[in-house]
């Protein structure tokens, strides 16, 4: 996809799982990549010489705490500065935590609304003065299908996300008039870490194999009875980010094997 050279893309929380994999997808498409997220040194090494082979473009790391307005401003200006103005911005990084509403500590409130939605909203009023500059600009959020729907002990994911939505219609209609978009991506379940971890557990209680319990597991919600695949999702949005997707405005792209349908 030679459209998507020398653009350079800033993809949040991209260290590893979903984020890792959208990386993957835009490095072969040849785009120069700032990723940021958590990990060693080591392991921060081992990613950057594992995307560069990938394509034509540059790979660079911002260890940035995107929980901090200052570390926020850090990361967008280290992608300027290293690689030029921001064309594609990303907002992935994210985090869970799940207890009934009126146990849920505050701390963990304030941290998951701090990453989950705030982080993108300080992401956003960075980069947009440079898209402007250069008249071109994707932004795609990752939401969730808890954006468009609700699940119990979630109050700080699901209100998070729902905000991500919003932010992401008032993005794209304050930029409605500019060859500027703003998405929002909402994947259901994936076959991440977490959900493997919460489906291992199942099966010591239940006795049954990895692929039976996956499959109970997902059928819950998806009536596909298929997990979505981290692939899926970046292939989204690298079709989002694309110069051809100008019309897409405000969407929420929701891939979830049919759990949102009516």
């Amino acid at each position: 996809m030679s459209e998507f050279l020398g653009k350079v893309a800033v993809i949040t929380g991209s260290t590893s799982g979903l984020g890792l994999e959208i990386a993957k997808t835009f490095a072969k498409a040849h785009a120069n990549l700032v990723i940021n997220g958590f990990g060693t040194k080591e392991d921060i090494e081992n990613t950057v010489n594992h995307l560069k082979p990938l394509g034509d473009g540059e790979v660079v790391y911002c260890p940035a705490d995107l929980t901090k307005e200052s570390e926020v401003e850090k990361l967008i200006q280290y992608a300027n500065d290293s690689l030029g103005a921001i064309d594609i911005l990303i907002n992935n990084a994210g985090i869970q935590y799940v207890s009934p509403i009126d146990q849920f500590p505050t701390d963990k409130w304030d941290q998951v609304l701090a990453l989950n939605l705030t982080a993108a909203f300080h992401t956003i009023k960075g980069a947009l003065p440079f898209m402007r500059k250069k008249n071109f600009g994707r932004i795609i959020n990752i939401a969730s299908t808890q954006g468009v729907i609700a699940s119990v002990e979630k109050a700080a994911y699901v209100a998070a996300k729902h905000g991500i939505i919003g932010l992401t219609k008032v993005v794209a209609l304050e930029t409605a008039k500019e060859n500027i978009t703003c998405n929002a991506v909402c994947p259901g379940f994936m076959l991440t870490p977490l959900v493997e971890a919460q489906i291992r557990a199942k099966m010591e209680l239940s006795g049954r194999s990895f692929e039976e319990e996956s499959e109970a597991f997902v059928s819950g919600k998806h009536p596909s009875g298929k997990f979505v695949s981290l692939l899926e999702v970046a292939q989204m949005c690298l079709f989002l980010a694309n110069p051809g997707s100008s019309e897409i405005r405000g969407a929420q792209m929701i891939i979830d094997g049919g759990w949102t349908v009516p």
